[in-house]
């Protein structure tokens, strides 16, 4: 097959916290192409990640998922394993930022 560079970005992500184990485990495939397929992780695991990273950009990127997800979007699921990732991260306002965003969104 000839593959060609389209300019899309990916993050590839190798285990090493449990919840990262857990994601791989959770994770589904997706057909980008016929005969390519990746799995990719849900989009409340998505937004953990992204929130546990905490960048700006990754901050603008969590709030686009919650608008694109709607009420598709599981909020408890994210806030049960965002919590320890915050705490052993040693920012708890990583999980303030959240859950501000959620009232933000009328979540």
């Amino acid at each position: 097959m000839d593959y060609h560079y389209s300019g899309v970005e990916i993050d590839i992500s190798l285990a090493a916290l449990p919840f990262e184990k857990e994601l791989i485990e959770r994770s589904s495939k997706f057909e980008f192409l016929p005969e390519i397929s990746l799995n990719t992780c849900s989009a409340e695991d998505l937004v953990v990640l992204k929130a546990f990273a905490s960048r700006p950009q990754d901050w603008i990127d969590v709030r686009g998922i919650m608008v694109r997800q709607g009420t598709k979007l599981n909020r408890l699921t994210i806030k049960t394993r965002l919590t320890p990732l915050a705490h052993l991260k040693e920012e708890p306002e990583i999980l303030e930022r959240f859950d501000e965003l959620c009232k933000n969104l009328n979540y």
